[in-house]
């Protein structure tokens, strides 16, 4: 007899694969760049700044939960342990799941074009040292951050397939957390790049840049208003 797999079961092969190709895609794009630019993007190095600290700490905690749990749910390898509160399906609607891949499949889109338009620039944390280049073309002149973008869609992705508390839990927390890791790497651009970066940051939104946005900034003026010249030569006054 054939095995037809249902849906569901597609659904949970698709989530446990696109964990593995996120993984995948991360280890080939750390390896080529040390190997071409002899650079390690991988930069999360417990520093000085315990700010910093906590932020590298939680996101490490937080992500790592959220991977064990879709491994834990796509594989069904049980997940008694929590509470049904937590642990229970409470979207069993097929449609909302689709919605869900949706969102996933999405956001993987988003990171493949944030990659092409990264290059050799692409850094997991913040480079103190080798910070790469202030991209600024590409899907990043629609967003600032759109690695980001992909992160909040493929949590909130993951939370409409399983349907539990626990990974809705988990994207709210990472998301607030991967905030925060912006907001530093805001300051460290802002150090690094001066006024380059303030100018994008101006035109470009730091999820979205969105319509309104862009409308407003092509109403001002392009260049700032000369003040009236005054003559030098009296006999053209009065």
């Amino acid at each position: 007899m054939r095995f037809a797999p249902t849906l569901s079961q597609l659904l949970d092969y698709l989530q446990a694969a696109c964990l593995g190709l996120f993984l995948l895609i991360v280890l080939e794009r750390t390896v080529s760049i040390r190997l071409k630019s002899k650079v390690n993007p991988i930069r999360l190095r417990i520093g000085r700044d315990g700010v910093q600290h906590s932020i590298v700490f939680l996101l490490f905690l937080g992500v790592n939960l959220w991977a064990a749990m879709v491994l834990i749910y796509a594989l069904h390898i049980g997940h008694g342990f929590l509470p049904p509160l937590l642990g229970r399906p409470q979207i069993p609607a097929i449609g909302i799941k689709l919605f869900g891949l949706a969102l996933v499949l999405l956001g993987f889109a988003i990171f493949l074009l944030s990659l092409a338009s990264l290059g050799s620039s692409w850094r997991l944390g913040i480079d103190e040292n080798n910070p790469g280049e202030l991209v600024t073309s590409g899907v990043y002149s629609l967003s600032r951050n759109p690695i980001y973008v992909f992160f909040d869609l493929y949590f909130a992705g993951t939370f409409l397939l399983n349907g539990a508390l626990i990974f809705a839990l988990l994207a709210i927390f990472i998301g607030l957390t991967l905030h925060l890791q912006i907001l530093q790497e805001e300051r460290f651009l802002l150090r690094v790049f001066g006024q380059e970066y303030r100018v994008y940051r101006a035109r470009t939104g730091r999820y979205i840049t969105w319509p309104a946005l862009v409308h407003s900034r092509r109403l001002l003026p392009k260049t700032a208003p000369q003040p009236p010249t005054v003559s030098a030569d009296p006999s053209e006054h009065g």
